[in-house]
């Protein structure tokens, strides 16, 4: 296992947890964001895990999001790379990605949280993009918003720049669901146990079918899912086992008379 300073990255078997480690801020600076995308590269090479965790250590915040002195332009491109990259390994990791936002995720932040398959959130947890009060816009957020909050609120918030709590952003989707600031490390275990209970090939199936599926047409899509189902999915296993003893057990039992 790599040995990271800016981060902690743990297998815990059929979790990972990936934690930004500078509190209290949790500021992603080029060093951090490079550590981050080290340990998504060993996230995607794992073969047993079943959920990725993204989290930021400490109470307070989840991420304030990228350092500003990486914007200047003498850094501004190796900054826009490092966190891309972040962004792009995300996309691309086949098992089901949660962010336990657990204090304030903004800027960077919060494009990190909303590039998860599914965020949890702390009762006292606050997301915004606040980019455009320092000149600049958030390019991750310009494409993720839109795909899922309406575009009025979008607007909103990227030319305002304002700043939602958790129980508004439970509201408008960019949520799941939020947990009391004193049990939020046990409500999220226990929110994480519905996908470690389950087939690690059925997950990333099923996460592969969705976002397949999610910017064609509906026959288009119809079409690739089926195939993805037919040709892919049934020749598992997990599958098999799965639909055998799920049958096995529907079998009406005879008694003798």
């Amino acid at each position: 296992m790599a040995d990271f300073k800016f981060i902690s990255y743990e297998d815990q078997g059929e979790v990972l947890r990936l934690a930004i480690n500078r509190p209290p801020y949790n500021v992603l600076d080029i060093a951090t964001m490079e550590e981050m995308n080290a340990a998504l590269d060993l996230a995607m090479e794992n073969t047993t895990a079943k959920v990725l965790v993204i989290t930021g250590n400490g109470d307070k915040t989840f991420s304030s999001g990228v350092d500003v002195v990486d914007h200047t332009p003498d850094k501004v491109v190796k900054m826009i790379e490092v966190f891309h990259g972040i962004l792009k390994r995300l996309m691309q990791v086949s098992i089901p990605t949660v962010a336990a936002v657990n204090g304030a995720a903004l800027g960077g932040g919060c494009e990190l949280a909303i590039a998860c398959d599914m965020v949890v959130a702390s009762e006292n947890a606050k997301l915004g993009q606040p980019e455009i009060k320092l000149g600049v816009f958030p390019p991750i957020a310009a494409i993720l918003l839109p795909r899922q909050i309406p575009m009025t609120k979008v607007m909103e918030l990227l030319l305002g720049g304002g700043i939602i709590d958790a129980k508004e952003a439970h509201r408008l989707g960019l949520v799941n669901t939020v947990f009391p600031k004193e049990t939020f490390a046990a409500d999220t275990a226990k929110f994480l146990e519905q996908f470690t209970s389950l087939s690690r090939v059925a997950l990333i199936h099923t996460k592969k079918a969705v976002k397949e599926a999610a910017t064609r047409p509906f026959y288009e899509a119809l079409f690739h899912i089926e195939q993805h189902y037919l040709k892919d999915l049934m020749a598992t296993e997990d599958a098999k086992e799965g639909l055998n003893s799920f049958i096995e057990k529907r079998k009406p039992v005879w008694k003798n008379k």
